[in-house]
Protein backbone atom coordinates (compact mmCIF):
# COMPACT_ATOMS: atom_id res chain seq x y z
CA UNK A 1 0.00 0.00 0.00
CA UNK A 2 0.87 3.51 -0.60
CA UNK A 3 1.85 4.80 2.47
CA UNK A 4 0.32 8.11 1.58
CA UNK A 5 -2.92 6.54 0.81
CA UNK A 6 -3.51 4.50 4.56
CA UNK A 7 -5.54 5.90 7.20
CA UNK A 8 -9.49 6.54 7.43
CA UNK A 9 -11.65 7.70 4.61
CA UNK A 10 -14.30 7.44 2.79
CA UNK A 11 -14.91 3.91 0.48
CA UNK A 12 -16.38 4.20 -3.08
CA UNK A 13 -18.31 1.55 -4.52
CA UNK A 14 -19.04 1.86 -7.96
CA UNK A 15 -21.56 -0.63 -9.62
CA UNK A 16 -21.70 -0.98 -12.93
CA UNK A 17 -23.87 -4.15 -14.10
CA UNK A 18 -27.13 -1.97 -15.50
CA UNK A 19 -25.50 -1.49 -18.63
CA UNK A 20 -28.84 -1.15 -20.29
CA UNK A 21 -30.29 0.89 -17.86
CA UNK A 22 -27.29 3.00 -18.38
CA UNK A 23 -26.72 3.73 -14.31
CA UNK A 24 -24.05 3.48 -11.93
CA UNK A 25 -25.03 2.75 -8.83
CA UNK A 26 -22.92 4.78 -6.23
CA UNK A 27 -22.51 3.89 -1.91
CA UNK A 28 -19.87 6.43 0.07
CA UNK A 29 -18.58 4.68 3.24
CA UNK A 30 -17.35 7.30 5.50
CA UNK A 31 -17.07 7.55 9.17
CA UNK A 32 -18.26 11.67 9.60
CA UNK A 33 -16.35 14.09 12.59
CA UNK A 34 -18.81 16.38 12.99
CA UNK A 35 -22.70 16.27 13.43
CA UNK A 36 -23.47 18.20 10.34
CA UNK A 37 -22.07 17.00 7.05
CA UNK A 38 -21.72 18.75 3.82
CA UNK A 39 -21.39 17.28 0.41
CA UNK A 40 -21.03 18.40 -2.82
CA UNK A 41 -20.86 17.42 -6.80
CA UNK A 42 -17.63 18.86 -8.60
CA UNK A 43 -19.70 21.25 -11.41
CA UNK A 44 -16.57 20.83 -13.58
CA UNK A 45 -13.68 19.06 -14.48
CA UNK A 46 -9.88 20.35 -14.71
CA UNK A 47 -8.76 20.60 -18.22
CA UNK A 48 -11.78 21.32 -19.69
CA UNK A 49 -13.03 24.51 -18.70
CA UNK A 50 -16.97 24.77 -18.56
CA UNK A 51 -19.41 24.40 -15.85
CA UNK A 52 -20.96 21.06 -16.63
CA UNK A 53 -23.24 20.59 -13.88
CA UNK A 54 -23.34 17.04 -13.54
CA UNK A 55 -25.56 16.92 -10.82
CA UNK A 56 -28.36 16.81 -14.09
CA UNK A 57 -27.07 13.38 -13.81
CA UNK A 58 -27.86 12.46 -10.28
CA UNK A 59 -30.69 10.75 -8.69
CA UNK A 60 -32.09 8.84 -6.01
CA UNK A 61 -29.66 10.69 -3.40
CA UNK A 62 -30.38 8.96 -0.06
CA UNK A 63 -27.93 9.03 3.10
CA UNK A 64 -28.06 6.15 5.87
CA UNK A 65 -26.63 5.25 9.38
CA UNK A 66 -27.23 2.15 10.27
CA UNK A 67 -30.35 1.54 8.83
CA UNK A 68 -32.34 4.76 9.27
CA UNK A 69 -32.69 7.06 6.39
CA UNK A 70 -31.75 10.31 7.77
CA UNK A 71 -33.35 13.68 6.50
CA UNK A 72 -31.27 15.38 3.68
CA UNK A 73 -31.50 19.38 3.00
CA UNK A 74 -30.19 20.87 0.27
CA UNK A 75 -27.90 23.50 0.48
CA UNK A 76 -27.20 25.06 -3.59
CA UNK A 77 -27.55 23.44 -6.77
CA UNK A 78 -25.19 20.39 -5.88
CA UNK A 79 -25.06 20.57 -2.85
CA UNK A 80 -26.70 19.10 0.59
CA UNK A 81 -25.92 18.64 3.84
CA UNK A 82 -27.19 16.52 6.72
CA UNK A 83 -27.27 16.48 10.44
CA UNK A 84 -25.75 12.98 12.03
CA UNK A 85 -27.46 12.25 15.17
CA UNK A 86 -23.94 10.48 16.41
CA UNK A 87 -20.86 9.96 15.26
CA UNK A 88 -21.44 6.98 13.96
CA UNK A 89 -20.30 5.33 9.73
CA UNK A 90 -22.83 6.86 7.52
CA UNK A 91 -23.82 5.12 4.18
CA UNK A 92 -24.65 7.93 1.04
CA UNK A 93 -26.32 6.30 -1.77
CA UNK A 94 -27.45 7.61 -5.42
CA UNK A 95 -27.27 6.68 -8.79
CA UNK A 96 -25.67 8.33 -11.86
CA UNK A 97 -27.51 8.39 -15.60
CA UNK A 98 -24.12 7.61 -17.72
CA UNK A 99 -25.15 8.62 -21.60
CA UNK A 100 -22.87 11.10 -22.95
CA UNK A 101 -19.76 9.41 -24.40
CA UNK A 102 -17.01 12.48 -24.34
CA UNK A 103 -14.13 12.59 -22.37
CA UNK A 104 -14.95 14.40 -19.76
CA UNK A 105 -18.65 13.07 -18.97
CA UNK A 106 -19.72 9.22 -18.42
CA UNK A 107 -21.11 6.52 -20.83
CA UNK A 108 -21.94 3.07 -19.62
CA UNK A 109 -23.95 0.09 -21.77
CA UNK A 110 -23.17 -3.40 -22.61
CA UNK A 111 -20.07 -2.86 -24.67
CA UNK A 112 -18.27 -1.03 -21.95
CA UNK A 113 -17.96 1.60 -19.25
CA UNK A 114 -16.05 4.67 -19.17
CA UNK A 115 -16.41 7.32 -16.19
CA UNK A 116 -15.03 10.83 -15.69
CA UNK A 117 -15.52 10.72 -11.65
CA UNK A 118 -15.86 14.70 -11.25
CA UNK A 119 -19.29 14.12 -12.80
CA UNK A 120 -19.57 10.95 -10.09
CA UNK A 121 -18.36 11.23 -6.35
CA UNK A 122 -19.60 13.42 -3.87
CA UNK A 123 -17.03 15.87 -2.37
CA UNK A 124 -17.46 15.38 1.49
CA UNK A 125 -17.14 18.08 3.59
CA UNK A 126 -13.81 18.19 5.75
CA UNK A 127 -12.80 15.02 4.08
CA UNK A 128 -10.89 16.45 0.85
CA UNK A 129 -7.39 15.33 2.01
CA UNK A 130 -8.29 11.79 3.67
CA UNK A 131 -7.17 8.85 1.49
CA UNK A 132 -10.09 7.64 -1.06
CA UNK A 133 -10.60 4.06 -1.74
CA UNK A 134 -12.19 2.56 -4.70
CA UNK A 135 -14.55 -0.34 -5.29
CA UNK A 136 -15.95 -1.51 -8.18
CA UNK A 137 -18.55 -4.03 -9.37
CA UNK A 138 -18.32 -4.93 -12.77
CA UNK A 139 -20.21 -7.21 -15.59
CA UNK A 140 -19.14 -10.96 -16.02
CA UNK A 141 -15.96 -11.04 -18.15
CA UNK A 142 -14.96 -7.53 -18.28
CA UNK A 143 -12.22 -5.73 -16.21
CA UNK A 144 -11.53 -2.06 -15.00
CA UNK A 145 -8.33 -0.03 -16.39
CA UNK A 146 -7.49 2.55 -13.52
CA UNK A 147 -4.68 3.94 -13.31
CA UNK A 148 -4.44 3.73 -9.18
CA UNK A 149 -2.30 1.71 -7.15
CA UNK A 150 -4.42 -1.34 -5.27
CA UNK A 151 -4.35 -3.04 -2.50
CA UNK A 152 -4.49 -6.94 -1.93
CA UNK A 153 -8.10 -6.69 -2.02
CA UNK A 154 -8.29 -5.09 -5.32
CA UNK A 155 -9.43 -2.23 -4.14
CA UNK A 156 -7.45 1.25 -5.85
CA UNK A 157 -5.92 4.20 -3.61
CA UNK A 158 -6.13 7.28 -4.03
CA UNK A 159 -4.36 9.85 -1.56
CA UNK A 160 -6.59 12.08 -1.69
CA UNK A 161 -10.40 13.35 -3.43
CA UNK A 162 -8.50 15.44 -6.11
CA UNK A 163 -6.34 12.36 -7.24
CA UNK A 164 -9.64 9.98 -7.10
CA UNK A 165 -11.58 12.60 -9.37
CA UNK A 166 -8.45 13.04 -11.47
CA UNK A 167 -8.88 9.04 -11.98
CA UNK A 168 -10.61 8.15 -15.16
CA UNK A 169 -12.04 4.50 -15.54
CA UNK A 170 -12.17 2.38 -17.86
CA UNK A 171 -14.49 -1.07 -18.02
CA UNK A 172 -15.11 -3.61 -20.76
CA UNK A 173 -13.76 -6.76 -21.83
CA UNK A 174 -11.19 -5.01 -23.73
CA UNK A 175 -6.99 -5.98 -24.69
CA UNK A 176 -4.58 -4.52 -22.87
CA UNK A 177 -1.36 -3.56 -23.81
CA UNK A 178 1.64 -2.60 -22.22
CA UNK A 179 5.13 -0.89 -22.87
CA UNK A 180 7.44 1.31 -21.27
CA UNK A 181 8.92 4.77 -21.68
CA UNK A 182 12.53 5.26 -20.48
CA UNK A 183 11.66 2.53 -17.61
CA UNK A 184 8.30 3.94 -16.40
CA UNK A 185 5.51 1.10 -17.18
CA UNK A 186 2.40 2.60 -19.38
CA UNK A 187 -0.74 0.63 -20.89
CA UNK A 188 -2.57 1.28 -23.64
CA UNK A 189 -6.22 0.25 -24.11
CA UNK A 190 -8.68 0.74 -26.61
CA UNK A 191 -12.68 0.55 -26.90
CA UNK A 192 -13.57 0.73 -30.12
CA UNK A 193 -11.84 -1.02 -33.39
CA UNK A 194 -10.56 0.45 -36.47
CA UNK A 195 -12.53 0.49 -39.51
CA UNK A 196 -11.19 -3.01 -40.15
CA UNK A 197 -12.53 -3.95 -36.68
CA UNK A 198 -9.36 -4.40 -35.26
CA UNK A 199 -7.69 -3.06 -31.83
CA UNK A 200 -5.63 -0.14 -33.16
CA UNK A 201 -2.27 -1.86 -31.59
CA UNK A 202 -2.93 -5.33 -33.48
CA UNK A 203 -4.44 -3.68 -36.67
CA UNK A 204 -0.97 -1.84 -36.80
CA UNK A 205 1.95 -3.11 -35.21
CA UNK A 206 4.31 -0.16 -35.12
CA UNK A 207 1.67 1.93 -33.30
CA UNK A 208 2.97 1.25 -29.67
CA UNK A 209 6.59 1.61 -30.68
CA UNK A 210 5.93 4.97 -32.13
CA UNK A 211 3.89 6.31 -28.59
CA UNK A 212 7.01 5.30 -26.92
CA UNK A 213 9.06 7.43 -29.80
CA UNK A 214 6.46 10.38 -29.26
CA UNK A 215 6.83 9.98 -25.18
CA UNK A 216 10.60 9.76 -25.20
CA UNK A 217 10.27 12.99 -27.18
CA UNK A 218 8.15 14.92 -24.69
CA UNK A 219 10.51 14.26 -22.07
CA UNK A 220 13.59 15.34 -24.18
CA UNK A 221 11.80 18.35 -24.71
CA UNK A 222 11.37 19.22 -21.12
CA UNK A 223 15.29 17.76 -20.73
CA UNK A 224 14.21 15.06 -18.07
CA UNK A 225 15.02 11.52 -18.41
CA UNK A 226 11.75 10.01 -16.91
CA UNK A 227 8.56 10.94 -17.38
CA UNK A 228 6.76 13.29 -14.30
CA UNK A 229 4.65 9.82 -13.75
CA UNK A 230 5.52 6.51 -12.33
CA UNK A 231 3.24 4.67 -14.41
CA UNK A 232 0.87 5.54 -16.83
CA UNK A 233 -2.47 4.98 -19.06
CA UNK A 234 -3.53 5.67 -22.25
CA UNK A 235 -7.05 4.92 -22.98
CA UNK A 236 -8.55 5.34 -26.84
CA UNK A 237 -12.01 5.46 -27.57
CA UNK A 238 -12.67 5.05 -31.34
CA UNK A 239 -15.89 6.10 -31.90
CA UNK A 240 -17.30 6.89 -35.86
CA UNK A 241 -15.63 10.51 -36.57
CA UNK A 242 -15.10 12.11 -32.55
CA UNK A 243 -12.04 14.05 -31.69
CA UNK A 244 -10.67 15.10 -27.91
CA UNK A 245 -8.79 14.19 -25.27
CA UNK A 246 -8.50 14.89 -21.72
CA UNK A 247 -5.39 15.09 -19.41
CA UNK A 248 -4.80 13.65 -16.05
CA UNK A 249 -1.49 12.98 -13.61
CA UNK A 250 -1.18 9.28 -14.14
CA UNK A 251 -3.54 9.35 -17.65
CA UNK A 252 -5.02 10.43 -20.61
CA UNK A 253 -8.48 9.56 -22.44
CA UNK A 254 -8.40 10.18 -26.14
CA UNK A 255 -11.12 10.02 -28.38
CA UNK A 256 -10.86 9.70 -32.05
CA UNK A 257 -12.82 8.90 -35.41
CA UNK A 258 -11.92 5.69 -36.98
CA UNK A 259 -12.73 6.88 -40.26
CA UNK A 260 -10.16 10.02 -39.80
CA UNK A 261 -7.85 7.12 -38.64
CA UNK A 262 -8.32 5.71 -41.84
CA UNK A 263 -7.23 9.12 -43.73
CA UNK A 264 -3.50 9.65 -45.14
CA UNK A 265 -2.66 11.83 -42.25
CA UNK A 266 -4.96 10.49 -39.98
CA UNK A 267 -2.35 8.20 -38.23
CA UNK A 268 -0.05 11.28 -37.86
CA UNK A 269 -3.03 13.55 -36.35
CA UNK A 270 -3.76 11.04 -33.91
CA UNK A 271 0.06 10.73 -32.86
CA UNK A 272 -0.31 14.53 -32.51
CA UNK A 273 -3.16 14.06 -30.63
CA UNK A 274 -0.91 11.34 -27.69
CA UNK A 275 1.83 14.18 -27.71
CA UNK A 276 -0.35 17.01 -26.74
CA UNK A 277 -2.22 14.89 -24.00
CA UNK A 278 1.00 13.54 -23.17
CA UNK A 279 2.88 16.44 -22.43
CA UNK A 280 0.04 17.69 -20.15
CA UNK A 281 1.42 15.33 -17.56
CA UNK A 282 4.12 18.43 -17.21
CA UNK A 283 2.05 21.65 -18.61
CA UNK A 284 -0.95 21.67 -16.71
CA UNK A 285 -1.16 19.20 -14.59
CA UNK A 286 1.85 19.62 -12.52
CA UNK A 287 3.49 23.13 -13.93
CA UNK A 288 0.00 24.40 -13.55
CA UNK A 289 -1.00 28.07 -13.09
CA UNK A 290 -1.83 29.26 -9.77
CA UNK A 291 -5.16 30.33 -10.12
CA UNK A 292 -5.87 26.38 -10.01
CA UNK A 293 -4.11 25.87 -7.37
CA UNK A 294 -5.34 24.17 -5.61
CA UNK A 295 -8.82 23.30 -7.74
CA UNK A 296 -12.14 24.91 -6.59
CA UNK A 297 -14.47 22.48 -7.96
CA UNK A 298 -17.80 24.45 -7.93
CA UNK A 299 -17.10 27.42 -9.73
CA UNK A 300 -15.34 28.89 -12.44
CA UNK A 301 -11.99 30.45 -11.71
CA UNK A 302 -10.27 33.26 -14.73
CA UNK A 303 -6.76 32.17 -15.28
CA UNK A 304 -5.05 34.60 -17.69
CA UNK A 305 -2.39 32.02 -18.26
CA UNK A 306 -4.50 29.22 -20.42
CA UNK A 307 -2.72 30.64 -23.61
CA UNK A 308 0.32 29.54 -22.06
CA UNK A 309 -1.22 26.15 -20.59
CA UNK A 310 -2.67 25.17 -24.14
CA UNK A 311 -1.75 27.14 -26.75
CA UNK A 312 2.46 26.11 -26.31
CA UNK A 313 0.92 22.80 -25.76
CA UNK A 314 -0.87 22.82 -29.47
CA UNK A 315 1.95 24.24 -31.22
CA UNK A 316 4.40 21.36 -29.91
CA UNK A 317 2.31 18.88 -30.68
CA UNK A 318 2.69 19.33 -34.24
CA UNK A 319 6.55 19.39 -33.90
CA UNK A 320 6.99 16.31 -31.17
CA UNK A 321 6.16 13.76 -34.09
CA UNK A 322 8.73 14.70 -36.05
CA UNK A 323 10.97 15.38 -33.14
CA UNK A 324 10.92 11.92 -33.08
CA UNK A 325 11.53 10.82 -36.72
CA UNK A 326 7.86 9.80 -37.72
CA UNK A 327 6.93 12.44 -39.92
CA UNK A 328 8.59 14.37 -42.63
CA UNK A 329 9.23 18.02 -42.77
CA UNK A 330 7.31 18.61 -45.57
CA UNK A 331 4.36 17.19 -43.37
CA UNK A 332 4.95 19.24 -40.27
CA UNK A 333 5.28 22.07 -42.16
CA UNK A 334 1.45 21.49 -44.07
CA UNK A 335 0.29 20.81 -40.61
CA UNK A 336 1.92 24.28 -39.20
CA UNK A 337 0.18 25.71 -42.56
CA UNK A 338 -3.10 24.39 -41.90
CA UNK A 339 -3.34 26.11 -38.14
CA UNK A 340 -2.17 29.27 -39.52
CA UNK A 341 -4.70 29.56 -42.59
CA UNK A 342 -7.24 28.75 -39.45
CA UNK A 343 -6.20 31.64 -37.70
CA UNK A 344 -6.13 33.91 -40.67
CA UNK A 345 -9.40 32.63 -41.65
CA UNK A 346 -10.55 33.51 -37.99
CA UNK A 347 -12.09 37.14 -38.04
CA UNK A 348 -12.72 37.22 -34.61
CA UNK A 349 -9.19 37.48 -33.72
CA UNK A 350 -9.28 41.25 -34.48
CA UNK A 351 -12.13 41.32 -31.92
CA UNK A 352 -10.83 38.90 -28.43
CA UNK A 353 -7.18 39.63 -27.59
CA UNK A 354 -5.11 36.45 -26.88
CA UNK A 355 -5.27 37.30 -23.34
CA UNK A 356 -8.97 37.97 -23.17
CA UNK A 357 -9.44 34.59 -25.00
CA UNK A 358 -8.35 33.03 -21.81
CA UNK A 359 -9.69 35.02 -19.17
CA UNK A 360 -13.00 34.31 -21.14
CA UNK A 361 -12.10 30.50 -21.58
CA UNK A 362 -15.96 29.44 -19.37
CA UNK A 363 -18.16 31.30 -21.28
CA UNK A 364 -16.53 31.58 -24.83
CA UNK A 365 -14.52 28.78 -26.39
CA UNK A 366 -16.54 25.91 -24.28
CA UNK A 367 -19.92 27.74 -25.66
CA UNK A 368 -19.29 28.49 -29.25
CA UNK A 369 -22.15 28.61 -31.65
CA UNK A 370 -22.25 29.59 -34.89
CA UNK A 371 -21.48 33.07 -34.91
CA UNK A 372 -18.56 32.63 -32.35
CA UNK A 373 -15.92 32.98 -34.91
CA UNK A 374 -16.39 36.37 -35.75
CA UNK A 375 -16.27 37.68 -31.90
CA UNK A 376 -13.49 35.32 -30.18
CA UNK A 377 -10.27 33.00 -30.95
CA UNK A 378 -9.04 29.85 -29.60
CA UNK A 379 -6.65 30.21 -27.52
CA UNK A 380 -5.45 27.15 -28.34
CA UNK A 381 -4.94 28.46 -32.03
CA UNK A 382 -3.87 31.62 -31.25
CA UNK A 383 -1.83 30.83 -28.08
CA UNK A 384 -0.13 28.69 -31.08
CA UNK A 385 0.61 31.25 -33.09
CA UNK A 386 2.39 33.20 -30.64
CA UNK A 387 4.15 30.19 -29.16
CA UNK A 388 5.87 29.67 -32.83
CA UNK A 389 6.73 33.72 -32.77
CA UNK A 390 7.88 33.60 -29.37
CA UNK A 391 10.46 30.61 -30.14
CA UNK A 392 11.68 31.81 -32.87
CA UNK A 393 12.21 34.85 -31.47
CA UNK A 394 13.65 33.66 -28.37
CA UNK A 395 16.01 31.35 -31.20
CA UNK A 396 17.24 34.75 -32.12
CA UNK A 397 18.97 35.12 -28.77
CA UNK A 398 19.86 31.54 -28.93
CA UNK A 399 17.32 29.73 -26.99
CA UNK A 400 13.93 28.50 -27.76
CA UNK A 401 10.69 27.67 -25.77
CA UNK A 402 12.12 23.87 -24.85
CA UNK A 403 14.36 26.17 -22.58
CA UNK A 404 11.48 27.96 -21.27
CA UNK A 405 9.90 25.04 -20.40
CA UNK A 406 12.98 23.31 -18.71
CA UNK A 407 13.14 26.21 -16.96
CA UNK A 408 9.81 26.71 -15.26
CA UNK A 409 9.83 23.25 -14.72
CA UNK A 410 12.23 22.78 -12.38
CA UNK A 411 11.28 26.31 -10.85
CA UNK A 412 7.65 25.66 -10.39
CA UNK A 413 6.32 21.99 -11.48
CA UNK A 414 9.15 20.25 -9.74
CA UNK A 415 8.93 22.68 -6.52
CA UNK A 416 4.94 22.43 -6.89
CA UNK A 417 4.50 25.74 -7.07
CA UNK A 418 2.04 27.23 -9.42
CA UNK A 419 2.93 30.21 -11.81
CA UNK A 420 1.55 33.87 -12.34
CA UNK A 421 1.36 35.55 -15.80
CA UNK A 422 4.70 37.72 -14.13
CA UNK A 423 6.56 34.27 -13.85
CA UNK A 424 5.81 33.35 -17.65
CA UNK A 425 6.90 37.14 -18.15
CA UNK A 426 10.08 36.78 -16.40
CA UNK A 427 11.18 33.30 -17.65
CA UNK A 428 10.81 34.41 -21.27
CA UNK A 429 12.64 37.95 -20.64
CA UNK A 430 15.50 36.57 -18.81
CA UNK A 431 16.45 34.58 -22.07
CA UNK A 432 15.24 37.64 -24.37
CA UNK A 433 15.12 40.92 -22.46
CA UNK A 434 13.11 42.59 -25.23
CA UNK A 435 9.87 39.99 -24.58
CA UNK A 436 9.13 42.31 -21.65
CA UNK A 437 7.62 44.51 -23.43
CA UNK A 438 6.67 42.45 -26.80
CA UNK A 439 4.79 39.58 -24.99
CA UNK A 440 2.26 41.74 -23.63
CA UNK A 441 1.63 43.75 -26.87
CA UNK A 442 1.34 39.91 -28.40
CA UNK A 443 -1.30 39.24 -25.69
CA UNK A 444 -2.99 42.04 -25.78
CA UNK A 445 -3.16 43.44 -28.97
CA UNK A 446 -5.53 42.70 -31.79
CA UNK A 447 -2.74 42.80 -34.77
CA UNK A 448 -1.19 39.53 -36.06
CA UNK A 449 2.22 39.07 -34.40
CA UNK A 450 4.93 39.94 -37.63
CA UNK A 451 4.99 36.15 -38.14
CA UNK A 452 6.12 36.70 -41.89
CA UNK A 453 9.42 38.33 -40.29
CA UNK A 454 9.70 35.39 -37.87
CA UNK A 455 9.62 32.74 -40.76
CA UNK A 456 12.32 33.81 -42.36
CA UNK A 457 14.62 33.80 -40.21
CA UNK A 458 14.05 29.56 -40.68
CA UNK A 459 14.18 30.41 -44.78
CA UNK A 460 10.03 29.82 -44.98
CA UNK A 461 7.29 31.79 -46.37
CA UNK A 462 3.58 31.87 -46.45
CA UNK A 463 1.77 32.17 -49.35
CA UNK A 464 -1.45 32.41 -50.36
CA UNK A 465 -4.43 30.24 -52.36
CA UNK A 466 -6.46 32.31 -53.96
CA UNK A 467 -10.47 30.99 -54.11
CA UNK A 468 -11.69 30.52 -57.72
CA UNK A 469 -14.69 32.46 -57.11
CA UNK A 470 -15.79 36.02 -55.45
CA UNK A 471 -16.26 35.96 -51.75
CA UNK A 472 -19.61 35.57 -50.08
CA UNK A 473 -18.90 35.03 -46.53
CA UNK A 474 -21.35 32.78 -46.30
CA UNK A 475 -20.53 29.42 -45.54
CA UNK A 476 -23.45 26.21 -46.80
CA UNK A 477 -24.15 23.12 -45.67
CA UNK A 478 -26.35 20.30 -46.84
CA UNK A 479 -29.61 19.99 -44.95
CA UNK A 480 -32.77 17.39 -44.61
CA UNK A 481 -34.92 19.93 -46.88
CA UNK A 482 -31.55 21.75 -49.58
CA UNK A 483 -28.84 23.78 -48.71
CA UNK A 484 -28.82 26.09 -45.44
CA UNK A 485 -26.36 28.74 -44.16
CA UNK A 486 -23.89 27.57 -41.52
CA UNK A 487 -22.36 30.44 -40.83
CA UNK A 488 -22.56 34.42 -42.00
CA UNK A 489 -19.68 36.34 -41.27
CA UNK A 490 -19.15 39.70 -39.90
CA UNK A 491 -18.73 42.18 -41.88
CA UNK A 492 -19.63 39.75 -45.22
CA UNK A 493 -21.51 40.42 -48.21
CA UNK A 494 -23.69 37.51 -46.68
CA UNK A 495 -24.29 39.86 -43.33
CA UNK A 496 -25.06 42.75 -45.46
CA UNK A 497 -27.50 41.04 -47.60
CA UNK A 498 -29.97 40.36 -43.93
CA UNK A 499 -28.90 37.05 -44.02
CA UNK A 500 -28.71 34.98 -41.26
CA UNK A 501 -27.47 31.50 -39.85
CA UNK A 502 -30.33 28.54 -40.13
CA UNK A 503 -31.43 30.01 -43.78
CA UNK A 504 -32.59 27.88 -46.15
CA UNK A 505 -31.03 28.58 -49.54
CA UNK A 506 -33.85 28.57 -51.91
CA UNK A 507 -32.80 30.50 -55.31
CA UNK A 508 -29.51 31.98 -56.15
CA UNK A 509 -30.14 34.58 -59.46
CA UNK A 510 -33.73 33.08 -60.46
CA UNK A 511 -31.79 29.71 -60.53
CA UNK A 512 -33.17 27.06 -58.02
CA UNK A 513 -30.04 26.02 -55.88
CA UNK A 514 -29.91 22.33 -53.85
CA UNK A 515 -26.48 21.79 -54.45
CA UNK A 516 -23.36 22.96 -53.77
CA UNK A 517 -22.30 22.58 -57.46
CA UNK A 518 -25.78 24.77 -58.24
CA UNK A 519 -24.32 27.37 -56.29
CA UNK A 520 -20.91 27.71 -57.89
CA UNK A 521 -22.92 27.65 -61.69
CA UNK A 522 -24.27 30.40 -60.66
CA UNK A 523 -21.74 32.38 -59.43
CA UNK A 524 -19.60 31.57 -62.91
CA UNK A 525 -22.77 32.35 -64.77
CA UNK A 526 -22.58 36.17 -62.85
CA UNK A 527 -19.25 36.78 -61.67
CA UNK A 528 -18.91 39.76 -59.66
CA UNK A 529 -22.45 40.94 -60.21
CA UNK A 530 -24.95 41.42 -57.68
CA UNK A 531 -27.18 38.56 -57.11
CA UNK A 532 -31.47 38.25 -55.93
CA UNK A 533 -31.23 36.00 -53.08
CA UNK A 534 -34.12 33.83 -51.78
CA UNK A 535 -34.36 31.94 -48.68
CA UNK A 536 -36.96 30.49 -46.28
CA UNK A 537 -37.02 31.42 -42.73
CA UNK A 538 -39.07 30.78 -39.80
CA UNK A 539 -41.15 29.43 -42.47
CA UNK A 540 -41.57 32.45 -44.60
CA UNK A 541 -39.52 33.64 -47.77
CA UNK A 542 -37.39 36.23 -47.55
CA UNK A 543 -35.42 38.12 -51.16
CA UNK A 544 -32.47 40.18 -50.75
CA UNK A 545 -29.82 41.02 -52.89
CA UNK A 546 -26.05 39.91 -52.66
CA UNK A 547 -23.10 41.75 -54.11
CA UNK A 548 -20.48 39.28 -53.79
CA UNK A 549 -16.59 40.79 -53.56
CA UNK A 550 -13.64 40.18 -54.87
CA UNK A 551 -11.93 36.66 -54.36
CA UNK A 552 -9.98 35.60 -51.11
CA UNK A 553 -7.53 33.78 -49.61
CA UNK A 554 -8.97 30.08 -48.67
CA UNK A 555 -5.90 28.57 -47.44
CA UNK A 556 -2.06 29.54 -46.91
CA UNK A 557 0.56 27.34 -48.02
CA UNK A 558 4.24 27.25 -45.67
CA UNK A 559 7.26 26.29 -48.36
CA UNK A 560 11.02 26.94 -47.95
CA UNK A 561 12.33 30.08 -49.91
CA UNK A 562 14.18 28.85 -52.52
CA UNK A 563 16.34 31.71 -51.65
CA UNK A 564 17.45 30.58 -48.19
CA UNK A 565 20.19 30.48 -46.97
CA UNK A 566 22.25 27.06 -45.94
CA UNK A 567 22.23 28.78 -42.22
CA UNK A 568 18.42 29.45 -42.90
CA UNK A 569 17.89 25.87 -43.18
CA UNK A 570 19.81 24.67 -40.37
CA UNK A 571 18.28 26.78 -38.33
CA UNK A 572 14.96 25.36 -40.03
CA UNK A 573 15.85 22.14 -39.22
CA UNK A 574 16.79 22.58 -35.59
CA UNK A 575 13.77 24.28 -35.10
CA UNK A 576 11.40 21.52 -36.08
CA UNK A 577 13.58 19.38 -33.91
CA UNK A 578 12.96 21.02 -31.08
CA UNK A 579 17.11 21.54 -30.58
CA UNK A 580 18.03 24.14 -29.08
CA UNK A 581 20.79 26.17 -31.31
Amino acid sequence: MDPECSGPGPLVSLDLRATTAHLVVVTLELQPEQLELAFALPAWTPGSYLIRDYVRQLEALEVFQGDAALPIRRTGVAAWSVRVPRLAPLRLRYRILATELTVRTCHLTAEHGFLALAAVVLQVGGQRWLPHRLRLQLPAGWQAFVPLPADANGDWLARDFDQLVDTPIEAGPHPCHSFSVAGAPHRWVSWGTTLEGADLPAADPHWLADVERVCLACCRLMGVERPAAEHYLFVLHLTDNGYGGLEHDLSTVLQYGRRRLADPDGRRKLLQLVAHEYLHQWNVRRLRPAELCPYDYDRAVVVPSLWFAEGITSYVDQLLPHAAGLCSEGEVLGDLAADLSRYRLTPGRAVQSLRLSSQEAWVKLYKADAYAVDNQVSYYLKGAVVALVLDLHLRRHRSGLPAVLRGLWRSHGCQGRGYRQEDLLNALAALAPDLATLLPRWLDALEDPPLDDYLDDVGLALSAETSEEPWLGWHLEIATQGLTTRRVLRDSPAEQAGLMVGDELIALAGQRVQRMEDVSTVLKVWPGAPLEVLVARDGRLLSTVLTPAPARAKAWRLEPRPDASAEAAERRRRWLALELP
